[in-house]
């Protein structure tokens, strides 16, 4: 049995249009009648478990959301993005490209993740953080402020505040993000500590 239905209810995104969802019973927080996010089609959110789409969020493209994962406020799901398991994105966050993020994962503020990133465990990325590329933030990992992973092959599994945290970072031999859009201070503590490795 489905356990929601498209409303007439609809929002135009980039030429798209979203469909305002509605449950047709009642599951986990979820009450029969209750009007959630908008979503393109049906592929885009799962009958199953107890996943939803809530408030003012949006899931678009080959998005899909499943498991028991939250999408909610403000955020933005698109592309080929997956979130699922019981993981939250929430506030002005957007997961596109073929970004995954799962377990008991959120993504938060005005935080990006996309590419091929991949945020899982109990990771956090919040903030103006951006994660993209090849990036795996995983375990217990924060990374917010305004940090920018990207581009390289990568598995991160602490926390990083480019401001707070450089230096930690570094020292972690198999760590070795590139940066972007810092700081040039930064950029220059990065050359340096190349040059000496």
């Amino acid at each position: 049995m489905k356990k929601y239905e498209l409303t007439q209810n609809s929002v135009t995104v980039d030429d798209k249009t979203l469909y305002q969802i509605r449950a047709l019973k009642d599951f986990g927080s979820v009450k029969k009648g209750d009007l959630g996010g908008y979503i393109e089609t049906e592929n885009n959110l799962s009958h199953d478990n107890n996943c939803w789409v809530y408030g003012n969020a949006q899931v678009s493209g080959n998005a899909q959301v499943f498991g028991d994962a939250y999408v909610y406020e403000h955020a933005w799901v698109s592309g080929n993005a997956q979130v699922f398991g019981n993981a939250d994105v929430y506030g002005n966050a957007h997961v596109y490209g073929k970004a995954w993020v799962s377990g008991n994962a959120h993504v938060s503020g005005n935080a990006h993740v996309y590419g091929n990133a991949q945020v899982h465990g109990n990771a956090r990325v919040y903030g103006n953080a951006q994660v993209r590329g090849d990036v795996y933030v995983y375990g217990n990992a924060q990374v917010y402020g305004k940090a920018r992973l990207g581009f390289v092959p990568i598995n991160f599994n602490c926390d990083f505040d480019p401001y707070e945290s450089f230096k930690k970072i570094l020292d972690h031999k198999e760590i070795l993000p590139v940066l972007l859009g810092i700081d040039s201070g930064l950029d220059k503590m990065i050359s340096e500590r190349l040059k000496h490795d």
